[in-house]
């Protein structure tokens, strides 16, 4: 079964980007516990800054992925392109924000990648990659 984790922009920072917020974890870290955890998985890995990019790398997964995590990082409450995307794919994807964006700035509190997945793991820090993966794979059952 292949999964496919896609990160939006700044999150290639992760690790030395505001951890307060965001923790100390790198991709790296998060890859390796994800594959640990879920070894008998193939996950694959896409990072870009560029809303494009990611469109594209989406629409590329419709027949290469049984599923996909995605954090969008900011593009989460702007990109209407990246939801319809998604909803066009039909590939079960779940989202994942590393921080409660819920108790974050008022313009983080929609998220219309969220709206366009089949579910959203929010706030616990980078365990919640691992939950939406634990998440996904059931859906995937069903």
């Amino acid at each position: 079964m292949k999964i496919l984790l896609i990160h939006g922009p700044n999150l290639n920072l992760l690790g030395s980007r505001e951890p307060v917020k965001y923790g100390s974890d790198t991709v790296e870290t998060i890859l390796a516990n994800l594959r640990s955890n879920f070894s008998k998985l193939n996950i694959d890995y896409f990072q870009s800054n560029s809303e494009g990019e990611i469109i594209d790398c989406i629409h590329n997964a419709k027949n290469s992925y049984n599923g996909i995590l995605i954090n969008a990082g900011g593009l989460s409450h702007t990109s209407i392109s990246i939801a319809d995307a998604i909803r066009s794919i039909g590939i079960p994807t779940f989202n994942v924000h590393i921080t409660n964006i819920q108790q974050r700035e008022s313009y983080r509190h929609t998220d219309v990648i969220g709206e366009a997945c089949s579910g959203s793991i929010v706030g616990l820090g980078t365990d919640g990659y691992l939950i939406a993966m634990e998440c996904l794979l059931e859906n995937l059952k069903n």
